[in-house]
C-alpha cells in the first residue's frame, strides 16, 4: 500500500457509508483525505477521529461552485489533488406512473451533475500536473435496470457512459475508475417515498447486503495500483444478489 501513502484523496458523499469508511481506511494507510458532503456535523466528527491528515469541506455536489471550492480548498491545504472520488449519490426509487418528478430532478442533479461538476473542477489541475486519478460510484443498476428503477438506473448508466468517455479522452495521463456496487449496508434508499416501491421491496432490510468495507477495499485496490496500471471498472455484489 506504499502507493497510497501521502496521496491527497478527495471524497464526496463522505459523511456516512462507504465514503466515510473509505476515508478512515485510506487515512490509516497514510493518505491525506478531504471529506465532502452536506452534513457538516458528521464530517467534523469523522475528521476529528482521523486527525491532522484530514479536512472537511461542506459541499452540495449539485452546485458547481461547491465542487470548484472543494478542489480549491484541497489544493490550498495539501498542495495538489492526486485522487477525486465522485461518490455522492441518492436513490429515491419510484415508478414512472407515480410522477415523482422532484425526486427525478434531485437524482439527476446529484448523481449525474455532481459527477460532471467534480470532473470539471479537478481535470484542469490533473492535466496540468500530467497525472491523477478520477473515480465515480455507479451501481449494478448502471449495468441492468428493472421496474421501479428507471430514473435511478438512468443516472447510473449515465455515470458509466461519462466515465468511459473520460477514460478514452485522458487515458495517456489520468487513471479513470468506475465502481459498480451491489446492495450495501448504507443510508442509500432511506429517502424512498414511493408506496409502490415499499410494497414491492419492503424496507430493503432483508436483501443480501455487503458491509461498506467491501466497497472501500475495492476503492483502495484501485488507488493502490502502480503508476502504469489503471483499474477501469469494478463490479462488487453480495453473495445471493442476482441482479
Amino acid at each position: 500500500m506504499e502507493n497510497i501513502k501521502n496521496k491527497v484523496i478527495v471524497i464526496t458523499g463522505a459523511s456516512s457509508g462507504i465514503g466515510a469508511v473509505a476515508a478512515q481506511k485510506l487515512a490509516a494507510l497514510g493518505a491525506k483525505v478531504v471529506l465532502a458532503a452536506r452534513r457538516e456535523d458528521q464530517l467534523k466528527a469523522i475528521v476529528t477521529e482521523i486527525g491532522d491528515n484530514a479536512i472537511y469541506v461542506p459541499t452540495d455536489v449539485s452546485k458547481r461552485t461547491d465542487l470548484d471550492n472543494l478542489i480549491r480548498q484541497a489544493i490550498n491545504k495539501f498542495g495538489h489533488v492526486d485522487v477525486l472520488w465522485n461518490n455522492a449519490g441518492i436513490m429515491p426509487l419510484s415508478f414512472f406512473e407515480e410522477g415523482l418528478a422532484d425526486e427525478w430532478d434531485r437524482m439527476i442533479d446529484i448523481n449525474i451533475k455532481g459527477v460532471l461538476y467534480g470532473i470539471n473542477a479537478v481535470l484542469p489541475h490533473m492535466l496540468q500536473r500530467g497525472q491523477g486519478h478520477i473515480l465515480a460510484t455507479s451501481s449494478v443498476a448502471g449495468i441492468k435496470t428493472s421496474a421501479g428503477m428507471g430514473v435511478y438506473s438512468g443516472t447510473k448508466f449515465a455515470v458509466k457512459a461519462i466515465m468511459e468517455a473520460l477514460r478514452e479522452e485522458v487515458t495517456q495521463t489520468i487513471k479513470v475508475t468506475t465502481i459498480f456496487p451491489g446492495a450495501t449496508q448504507s443510508e442509500l434508499g432511506h429517502d424512498i417515498t414511493s408506496p409502490k416501491i415499499r410494497a414491492l421491496y419492503g424496507d430493503l432490510k432483508n436483501m443480501p447486503k455487503m458491509d461498506e468495507d467491501a466497497i472501500a477495499d475495492a476503492v483502495i485496490y484501485a488507488i493502490s495500483q502502480p503508476g502504469n496500471v489503471s483499474v477501469n471498472e469494478l463490479v462488487i455484489r453480495p453473495l445471493g444478489q442476482t441482479r
